[in-house]
């Protein structure tokens, strides 16, 4: 079963969604990616649809953008 990706910027609102996340899914379903420590995957999370993190890309490829930490386009910088 394909994982799901939950990309992040590391502010206190991504890393509570985060232990949320974890909590419902699972460590093994779920594939953490800290967009402000592995810049080089912002590309990817835009390629996906993201927005905004937090957000969890599913494995059918729907994008769940969850509360408001930041754009993307903050993120980037």
């Amino acid at each position: 079963m394909k994982k799901s990706v939950f990309y992040h910027a590391g502010c206190p609102v991504c890393k509570s969604a985060e232990h949320d996340i974890i909590d419902v899914v699972g460590a093994s379903g779920v594939e953490v990616v800290h967009l402000g420590e592995d810049r080089s995957r912002i590309a990817e999370a835009e390629s996906a649809g993201v927005k905004s993190v937090p957000a969890l890309v599913v494995p059918n490829g729907n994008v769940l953008h969850i509360n408001f930490g930041a754009s993307l386009e903050d993120v980037k910088g």
